[in-house]
């Protein structure tokens, strides 16, 4: 239905008038067969005929991939401005192909690892490709980042406070820790806040918990880490000292009485 599509003269109607004879008749290439193109799809329409029937007779794995990019390459610069590029994926994905033993088992592999890149030119960057990616500790399993920042470093947090029932449960969150940690190619940061503001407060309450550092970095091992706080007690220092500013509450409240 979506190939028959690609064709110039058949939209959505034409084509769903095509695969309902399909579906009824003994063979579907004999139903394919038998229906009578529009006169813009006349040109086109023999071939993919003949290419159909040839993949029902039963192609060779891979022959019949480079069949179909044969057909569907002057579809392909018809429809599409950025046809280079799309030829030179598809015969990267013939080529892939060819490295499997069989169509179901490339199908089983392109369906559970499917690519996430092409074969595009590269051009000036964009603010767009400048971005962040936020991801859990088990989905990182695998990948690799240039700068990576692990958030809440401390305990409650890493570890959970619902995983630390067993001494297995706590060797696990260990080893999430690593994971995470060696995700980074060159720059690990740790963040520790400071403080932990509750809920159930004033929009501008100041109530608090303080944070303890996760026990998985104690303090004998701190000398392997550049500490480094926010803001910086050199930034700090070198503020203006603010005015000292005294109220009189008794003053005005006794004032708004006269």
């Amino acid at each position: 239905f979506r190939v028959l599509q690609l064709m110039p003269g058949i939209g959505p109607s034409a084509a769903a008038q095509i695969v309902e004879p399909m579906t009824t008749a003994l063979d579907e290439a004999m139903g394919l067969a038998g229906w009578r193109p529009p006169q813009r799809a006349a040109d086109d329409w023999p071939g993919f005929v003949s290419l159909y029937s040839g993949l029902r007779a039963g192609a060779k794995w891979p022959a019949d991939l480079e069949q179909i990019r044969l057909w569907y390459e002057p579809h392909l610069e018809r429809i599409h401005e950025d046809a280079t590029t799309r030829r030179a994926d598809l015969l990267q994905l013939e080529q892939i192909g060819s490295g499997y033993a069989s169509r179901e088992r490339f199908l089983t592999e392109l369906t559970l690892d499917p690519p996430d890149a092409t074969s595009d030119q590269a051009g000036p960057p964009h603010r767009d490709e400048d971005y962040l990616i936020l991801s859990t500790i088990h989905s990182a399993k695998g990948q690799e980042w240039k700068n990576v920042f692990v958030l809440n470093t401390v305990d409650g947090c890493i570890p959970a406070d619902l995983g630390v029932g067993t001494k297995e449960d706590i060797e696990e969150e260990r080893r999430l820790l690593y994971v995470a940690m060696t995700r980074a190619k060159d720059n690990l940061n740790l963040v520790m806040p400071q403080r932990f503001f509750p809920h159930g407060q004033a929009a501008r309450g100041d109530r608090h918990l303080y944070a303890s550092r996760t026990r998985f970095i104690p303090a004998s091992i701190l000398a392997a880490f550049q500490q480094v706080s926010w803001p910086s007690a050199q930034a700090a220092q070198g503020r203006a000292a603010r005015p000292e500013v005294r109220v009189d509450i008794g003053a005005r409240m006794r004032g708004m009485w006269k």
